[in-house]
């Protein structure tokens, strides 16, 4: 007899209920762990409680997998020593802990809300109905809006700006889940619902704009007839363009720009001192991120003028915490474990190439002839605004002149030999002429610049953004439904190597 599914029901917190299925039981609680930390993004430490069907479900901790039922209830239990957490201590007390807006980016499967009990009841009847008949369900206003409402405000607990191919998403799961609401004229079924879904959300933008939510807030006040000279309407829209979770967030309840900008002071004060309290440092940053954000986002300051105010985005555990805060990703676990994966598949496609001919291929080659040598070596890359130049640089005197640098990483080393970047001494991260942070590998200066393109909301340079944009949706997994077609073709390239 062939073996059933397992299916789950995982609360990752108090308000997110999600779904897994299992051809098979997992080999352990660890490995069950593991795969929850890449489906859900969970990072940190946890442990796994799950509802007993012997004992009327009450909570059992899972520490047998084999105790695992085969449709189960099971909830994260956080670690208190887990330092992602934001609970105070006898040394750190803030008035207001920041709860992001969202916890969950755009999902898989979009999950169709429960409407109200007579809706749900009507299209029930007529569900039913169509099946016997294969007659469609005519709604009155009331009932339509109810149900395009309560989508609208399911879609917007994922995105305040979806896209087109959203849109559809979501009127298709819509149809699919109560078939009684298929348009007969329509060639998909569901077109018109879609259209529909466009201008409900723009109406439901709308009022959230009133009420004073800050990421779609920041986009009101164009053009009008009262105010003829601002910009068109459709001008400059500030939205997330790189799947960012929390975009644009609301202040914490309680607190307003007066409050947070002495949270941010104190945060200037701890950095400067010498022995850092690292804790109190990321918890006065959690809660002032909302304020953080607005600067970054509405007033586009350079990127000194932010480092300045905001000095802890020099240290790397709260580029990688605001990162979190950004796209609920955790940076490096992700990074590193989609590197670790694909380097060898890397290595052998791009040995093939270095093997052919033209200045790609000798670039490649030289690459590939210093790495099996394992020089020890230096260089100082640049990307401009319209190509990407390499100059190498020796020595630890000989300082390079970044004033005009837009972004860039500076290898340094003692050593003289062949120009490249496998093993210098130390990295630096360089953006608009700024020393922002040293790191130790150019694996970890990389996946720091990439953070902090997001942290200071940056534009990818130019010469490189097919790289970025392969970090940002292949490695990441931060995808907004589009590939360009050189990083579409260098996925399909590192899938087929065998």
């Amino acid at each position: 007899m062939a073996a059933q599914n397992f299916l789950l029901h995982v609360h990752t917190s108090p308000d997110i209920v999600r779904k897994m299925t299992f051809n098979s039981r997992p080999e352990s609680v660890d490995e069950l762990k593991i795969m929850m930390k890449e489906k859900f993004r969970l990072d940190g430490d946890f442990s796994l409680a799950y509802q007993d069907p012997d004992f009327d479900g009450q909570l059992c901790s899972l520490v047998d997998i084999e105790e695992l039922p085969q449709k189960a209830v099971l909830k994260v239990i956080r670690s208190e020593s887990d330092a992602s957490s934001v609970a105070s201590d006898d040394t750190v007390i803030l008035p207001h802990a920041m709860t992001p807006a969202r916890a969950e980016r755009w999902p898989d499967v979009f999950p169709v809300p429960t409407f109200s009990h007579d809706v749900e009841f009507l299209l029930g009847e007529g569900n039913a109905t169509y099946e016997r008949t294969g007659r469609t369900l005519r709604l009155s206003k009331g009932q339509k809006h109810d149900i395009l409402e309560s989508l609208a405000n399911k879609m917007h607990s994922f995105t305040a700006y979806p896209e087109d191919k959203q849109f559809s998403v979501v009127a298709e799961a819509l149809v699919t889940k109560h078939p009684c609401l298929t348009e007969p004229g329509s060639q998909t079924g569901w077109y018109g619902w879609k259209n529909s879904l466009k201008f409900k959300m723009g109406n439901y933008r709308s009022k959230l704009s009133r009420a004073g939510i800050f990421e779609v807030a920041v986009n009101s006040g164009k053009r009008s007839r009262n105010n003829p000279d601002r910009q068109a309407p459709h001008a400059n829209i500030k939205r997330p363009k790189r799947a960012e979770v929390n975009f644009l967030p609301n202040f914490p309840r309680g607190e307003d720009a007066a409050s947070l900008e002495q949270l941010r002071l104190q945060i200037v004060d701890e950095v400067k001192m010498s022995d850092k309290n690292l804790l109190l440092i990321g918890k006065l940053m959690q809660t002032t991120f909302a304020l953080r954000r607005k600067e970054v986002i509405d007033d586009e300051p350079p990127v000194g003028e932010i480092l300045e105010r905001w000095p802890a985005l020099k240290i790397e555990s709260q580029i990688c915490a605001e990162f979190h805060r950004i796209s609920n990703v955790n940076l490096k676990n992700c990074f590193f474990a989609e590197l670790d994966q694909h380097t060898p598949r890397f290595l052998s496609l791009f040995r093939k190439r270095a093997a052919r001919t033209g200045k790609v291929a000798e670039v490649l080659s030289e690459i590939f002839r210093i790495y099996d040598l394992q020089v020890r070596c230096v260089g100082f890359l640049v990307l401009d605004n319209d190509a990407t130049i390499v100059f190498f640089i020796f020595g630890r005197s000989d300082e390079p002149n970044i004033d005009d640098v837009p972004v860039g990483l500076l290898l340094i080393s003692a050593y003289s030999t062949d120009a490249t970047f496998f093993c210098p001494e130390r990295i630096a991260v360089v953006l608009e002429g700024t020393m922002v942070i040293d790191l130790p590998t150019f694996a970890d200066a990389f996946v720091m610049l990439f953070a902090l393109i997001y942290a200071l909301h940056l534009s990818y340079p130019k010469a490189l953004a097919n790289t970025f944009d392969f970090t940002q949706k292949v490695l990441m997994g931060l995808e907004d439904g589009k590939l360009k077609p050189r990083v579409l073709s260098l996925k399909n390239a590192i899938l087929a190597v065998e």
